[in-house]
């Protein structure tokens, strides 16, 4: 579930970014700020209970591949062979990160309030 935390926030990362370069009307701006909100706010609560290097790098990875994916779907960035095997290396090395990370245990001293 956790990790699940850190793929929504990297999916609502790529309308972040592509919204600070691309908005322009106002309600472009607060589906860009909203993003963002829930974004690091996705990333803070999987950073408590994942390591916080961990999460940032899947984080970033998962946002710059679909960042880069979308500019090329939808806003007409050129598709180079080379971008493509390096966005799969990058998504290799998330993965791994992935991989050997742990979750950590809950505390049972009060739950998590």
């Amino acid at each position: 579930m956790t990790w699940l935390k850190v793929f929504i926030a990297a999916f609502f990362e790529v309308f972040w970014v592509i919204g600070l370069k691309h908005a322009d009307q106002w309600w472009e701006w607060i589906v860009t700020i909203i993003s963002i909100i829930i974004s690091f706010y996705l990333m803070i609560m999987a950073g408590k209970k994942l390591p916080v290097g961990t999460v940032y790098a899947v984080f970033v990875g998962m946002g710059t591949a679909g960042t880069i994916l979308s500019e090329i779907l939808f806003f007409n960035e050129p598709l180079r062979i080379s971008k493509l095997i390096l966005v799969a290396v990058l998504l290799i090395g998330v993965l791994g990160l992935k991989l050997v990370s742990e979750e950590k245990e809950i505390e049972a001293e009060g739950g998590e309030g």
